[in-house]
């Protein structure tokens, strides 16, 4: 014979799933390092998007593949009072998202001109950057309107993020993902070739996963980027 639960149990039932909630809910709400990594997962996703919707290819030129759309993390290097008014920034971990537009068969310029990096899709007078090396000054005072810096993306000032690793099928030097039109991710760009696999200490068109680590001193949370799909998720 069935027996249905008593509304005794169920309200016990319903306290105990409460008492645990309270009990877990803190560590969820006060984890900077978890909120960090949701960040960039999310933007290595808008980055994709952009790439797949902004396809690069240009008949006219051999290197248009090296104006792809790019994430790439490093760390501000001479934010200064003098700079911009406030406080020293000076090897603060930020990321920015941008496309390499002024790319020539020579080369790239590595730090992207204002009109290079992405805006915000929430807010457009921003611009997916946390500055870098005073291409954008880190109070938005200093900066018109177009052209204002994220705060969310200083992640050392933000989220007390102290260092930011690549390993996997990533390169440990430098530390960005390119994506084409499809989506897939590069984690450089190839010198010759618009499309190459990974060859001994040059990796290229993704073949392993990316796994990117963010550390705050005490803990590590680590992103992984899967190859072909570009899927990003923690590990």
């Amino acid at each position: 014979m069935k027996r249905a639960f008593t509304m005794i149990e169920l309200v016990f039932v319903m306290v105990v799933i409460g008492i645990i909630s309270a009990m877990i809910a803190p560590n969820f709400q006060g984890n900077s390092l978890r909120e960090a990594a949701d960040q960039v997962i999310s933007h290595i996703r808008y980055t994709q998007h952009l790439a797949m919707m902004d396809d690069k290819y240009d008949p006219s030129t051999n290197f248009w593949f090296k104006h792809r759309w790019q994430i790439r993390f490093v760390k501000n290097l001479s934010f200064t009072n003098a700079n911009c008014g406030v406080a020293n920034y000076n090897n603060i971990w930020s990321y920015m998202i941008y496309n390499n537009n002024s790319c020539t068969s020579a080369g790239c310029n590595t730090n992207p001109n204002k009109n290079e990096i992405a805006h915000n899709p929430m807010n457009m007078n921003q611009l997916l950057s946390g500055g870098y090396n005073n291409d954008l000054c880190l109070d938005n005072s200093k900066n018109p309107a177009s052209q204002q810096s994220m705060k969310e993306m200083r992640l050392g000032k933000k989220f007390g993020i102290q260092n930011i690793s690549f390993s996997g099928g990533c390169r440990s030097n430098t530390r960005y993902l390119s994506f084409d039109y499809l989506g897939r991710p590069f984690n450089s760009f190839p010198a010759t070739l618009p499309y190459e696999t990974a060859t001994p200490g040059w990796h290229k068109l993704l073949i392993t996963p990316c796994n990117i680590t963010l550390s705050d001193g005490n803990k590590n949370i680590t992103i992984a980027v899967e190859p072909e799909t570009g899927y990003a998720h923690i590990l």
